[in-house]
């Protein structure tokens, strides 16, 4: 499955631009956002910004992919100390 995800454009270069996602700089195409400027967020997927977005509902969904992200991490700590117990108890 693949996902977009929204990322801030920090610099362009033509029709492309440098975005940061999970603290590395990644050059993307703005082919089909021409309009998009540095500072903009963006819907990125597969390479490609896709839609321009508003700072209100990007920072929303970077939020939830955070608070999705920190869910994950908590699941997978307790399904691995479930594991040890099962391990302990056999």
């Amino acid at each position: 499955m693949c996902l977009a995800v929204p990322v801030r454009i920090l610099s362009i270069d033509g029709d492309q631009g440098v975005v940061e996602i999970g603290g590395m700089e990644h050059t993307i195409s703005l082919l089909l956002t021409p309009e998009a400027c540095v500072g903009d967020y963006v819907l990125l997927h597969t390479g490609f910004a896709i839609q321009r977005l508003d700072r209100e509902e990007a920072e929303e969904s970077l939020r939830l992919f955070a608070e999705m992200a920190a869910l994950a991490a908590e699941m997978e700590r307790s399904a691995g100390g479930e594991r040890a117990t099962d391990e302990e108890n056999a």
